[in-house]
C-alpha cells in the first residue's frame, strides 16, 4: 500500500513534470478524495522546496479565490493561497516568452509589499495596515497545471494556487493615499475593455486577504517577510488570454501596469 509521503511525492513529482513539459495533467482530486485539504498544501510544498533547491527564491504569497466572482468562476467556496517565487515575476511592457505557461489566464489586483514580517494567528486589519511599505498595481497571470482547468479547491491548492506570473506597476503608492475598497478597476486586452471590478471584490477589502493570508500561514510556520510582494486577489473574474495580448489594467488611485504576452 502507498504511504501518504509517497502519495504526496508522486503528485508533485506530477505536476513539476507539467511545467517542464507544458502539458496538463488529469485533476488530482480523485485520487486524493479521503485526504483533508491540507494534504494539497504538502504537495504545493513540495515543488516549492524543489524550485527553491533549483535556486529559485520565494518573494511573496498570493491569495487566490478571494473575490466572488472568481469563487463562482472556479466553482468554490473559500481562499487559498500559494507561493511567488522570483522566476514568476515579469518586467512591465517586456515581452514574456511564449510558451511560459500553458491555459493562462490574467487578473488585476492590488500589490502590498511589507516593510515589516507579518506573522499569525492574531494579526488584525490595524498590524497588516502597518506592516504595509507601499502599493502597486498588479496584474497576475494565472495558470493550471490541470487540464482544461477541470479543478476543484484540491486541485487548485496542490498546483500552487494555480500561480503563473506576475507583473507589477512601477509607480508605489502610500497605503494611507488610496481607499482599496472603493478603488475601481478597468481591464482592458488589446484595446478592448474587457471587464471591471473593484477592490471591495476582495473579501470586502484587498487588506482583509492579507490578514488572512497572515492568519493562515501563521500557523504553518510562515512569516510573511519585509520586502515580500502579497497579491490579495483579483477585482474581476479571470479573463483568458494568449501570445501577442497587451494586458492593461489601470485602478483608481493607482495608476496602470502593462502586462505584454509574446507572440
Amino acid at each position: 500500500m502507498t504511504d501518504h509521503a509517497d502519495l504526496v511525492r508522486d503528485a508533485a513529482d506530477a505536476l513539476l513534470d507539467a511545467y517542464r513539459d507544458h502539458a496538463p495533467i488529469e485533476p488530482l482530486a480523485a485520487r486524493f478524495a479521503d485526504h483533508p485539504l491540507s494534504t494539497a498544501y504538502e504537495i504545493a510544498l513540495a515543488q516549492v522546496q524543489d524550485w527553491e533547491k533549483q535556486g529559485d527564491v520565494v518573494k511573496g504569497h498570493k491569495v487566490g479565490l478571494a473575490s466572488r466572482a472568481i469563487q463562482r468562476q472556479m466553482g468554490v467556496d473559500q481562499p487559498d493561497f500559494g507561493h511567488l517565487t522570483a522566476s514568476m515575476f515579469h518586467l512591465e511592457h517586456a515581452p514574456i516568452p511564449a510558451g511560459t505557461f500553458i491555459q493562462p489566464r490574467i487578473e488585476p489586483e492590488v500589490a502590498f509589499v511589507l516593510a515589516r514580517p507579518l506573522r499569525g494567528p492574531g494579526v488584525t486589519v490595524a498590524e497588516a495596515a502597518a506592516a504595509v511599505d507601499f502599493v502597486l498595481p498588479a496584474l497576475e497571470i494565472v495558470d493550471s497545471r490541470i487540464r482544461d482547468w477541470k479543478i476543484g479547491i484540491f486541485d487548485t491548492i496542490a498546483d500552487n494556487a494555480s500561480s503563473g506570473g506576475v507583473i507589477l506597476g512601477g509607480r508605489p503608492v502610500p497605503l494611507v493615499d488610496v481607499d482599496l475598497r472603493m478603488a475601481g478597476c478597468n481591464l482592458h486586452v488589446n484595446g478592448e475593455l474587457v471587464d471591471t471590478g473593484a477592490g471591495g471584490a476582495v473579501l470586502g477589502s484587498p487588506i482583509n486577504a492579507l490578514v488572512w493570508l497572515a492568519n493562515t500561514v501563521g500557523p504553518l510556520g510562515v512569516t510573511l517577510e519585509p520586502g515580500h510582494v502579497v497579491l490579495p486577489g483579483s477585482m474581476t473574474a479571470a479573463v483568458p488570454v494568449g501570445p501577442g495580448d497587451t494586458v492593461v489594467a489601470t485602478i483608481a488611485g493607482l495608476g496602470s501596469v502593462t502586462a505584454v504576452l509574446g507572440a
